[in-house]
């Protein structure tokens, strides 16, 4: 006889592309009151757990740049939607979660920066802003997101037009096939996201298993090493990384220490899936992306590839790139040695990629040349869909939704930073292990 309790039950969510990543939006009132539920429901959803990789009963498509949920809602604080935007940091909270492939990890261990382009339209078209902002018809408009994976604010600033965030535009970013509404993301005191230091080690650079690295806590930590060190073509794409299996257990390596020497795990076996990410620099050159079409020297100011999860990936991260733009302002790092002397475009840095070219920025505090102020970037962001999604719930215990009698309690925050302070005290910092 059939379980009856093994019925799929709807979830409302929407679908966005933000940057050069995609993710499903959900507001977490929405979720059950039993936040020990929404990992399972996060898995369900992106298709995670799967010894194919392909992510097939979910919507993840294999790939670390699209397995990813996020959750948004009114900011919050001391358990109160404060309604007054006046006296509030923030507009919304949005809380970052990226699902294991292969695996069930849940991992809400950093921010991803691709995504945050799209939590300013998101919030608009689902009404989650203050009045003021939604009566917005057409017209600029400028909103602050706190990520509560790293509690720091993010302005951003997009398009209203007929009273939908814009999407349509003459913007383009390369990796993404069609242009689009321009976004700006600035992120506010970018440095320190998970050890408060912009040098966690303490110094410009290490020697991690005889090798060069800078370590740099940016919107989230990254460690950056010479791709020739490595003996790595610095403009290598991403299928032929792929296969240099010695070099990528090499690089997974100096990760696990550099994270321990950092002070973001006590251990090297503890070391999160995607924090912190690993990235190959080397001077501009001329060189073919993923496109076929060939990027000339001159329109780059350095190369980097990254790696998330012992993928290369196909973009850059952003919030890897706002960190790669920091390291590159601070005299002495491995990336700033790699910098060409002129800039391609004066106040910009341009990154090369595997899929072409972005120009990020970061501004340091005049008396002192390595804290960063702030750092930028434009974007565009589309909504794919919106409407009902269906998972499983094998317990029925905990029934009903967050936002009834339960899902903060004890927290005094939104219900995204209570679930990220589960996280890491239940799943040693990098998501629930169950």
């Amino acid at each position: 006889m059939a379980n009856s309790r093994l019925i799929q039950r709807s979830l409302r969510a929407a679908y966005y592309r933000g940057g050069t990543s995609r993710a499903v939006i959900l507001q977490p009132q929405h979720l059950p009151a039993n936040r020990k539920k929404w990992p399972t429901i996060f898995r369900q959803l992106m298709g995670s757990g799967d010894p194919y990789g392909r992510q097939l009963d979910g919507m993840g498509a294999g790939i670390s740049s699209l397995s990813k949920i996020c959750l948004v809602e009114p900011y919050r604080t001391n358990n109160t939607r404060n309604k007054d935007s006046s006296n509030s940091p923030a507009h919304v909270d949005y809380t970052f979660v990226g699902l294991g492939i292969e695996n069930n990890e849940v991992d809400t261990f950093g921010n991803c920066g691709n995504m945050s382009s799209a939590i300013g339209p998101y919030a608009f078209n689902a009404g989650l802003l203050p009045a003021h902002l939604l009566n917005t018809t057409s017209g600029d408009i400028t909103i602050t997101i706190r990520n509560t994976n790293t509690n720091k604010l993010i302005d951003s600033t997009f398009s209203i037009i007929d009273g939908q965030a814009a999407v349509a535009g003459d913007y383009s970013i390369d990796g993404v096939s069609t242009p689009g509404s321009k976004i700006k993301l600035a992120f506010k005191h970018p440095y320190g996201s998970k050890t408060g230091k912009v040098l966690p080690t303490g110094n410009k650079t290490d020697i991690l298993l005889n090798h060069t690295v800078s370590c740099i806590d940016g919107p989230n930590p990254a460690i950056f090493i010479h791709a020739a060190d490595l003996g790595i073509d610095g403009a290598i794409l991403p299928n032929a990384f792929a296969k240099l299996t010695d070099q990528l257990h090499l690089l997974e390596q100096i990760r696990a220490k550099a994270a321990v020497a950092m002070g973001l795990v006590a251990t090297e076996s503890s070391v999160a899936r995607t924090i912190p990410k690993i990235g190959l620099v080397s001077a501009s050159t001329t060189h073919k992306v993923l496109s076929g079409a060939t990027l000339p020297s001159s329109e780059t100011d350095l190369v980097v590839r990254f790696l998330s999860d012992t993928q290369p990936h196909r973009a850059v991260p952003l919030t890897a790139a706002l960190t790669t733009a920091i390291a590159a302002r601070i005299p002495g790092s491995v990336v700033h040695e790699l910098l060409a002397p002129t800039p391609v475009v004066e106040g910009a840095i341009t990154i090369g990629h595997a899929s072409g070219r972005v120009q990020v920025d970061a501004v340091m505090h005049r008396e002192d040349p390595v804290l960063p102020l702030s750092a930028s970037v434009y974007r565009t962001a589309k909504r794919l869909f919106e409407g009902d999604m269906y998972w499983v719930d094998s317990e029925r215990s905990g029934g009903g939704v967050a936002g009834e009698g339960g899902g903060c309690e004890g927290s005094g925050e939104s219900l995204g930073m209570a679930f990220v302070e589960d996280c890491r005290r239940d799943g040693a910092g990098s998501g629930f292990p169950f």
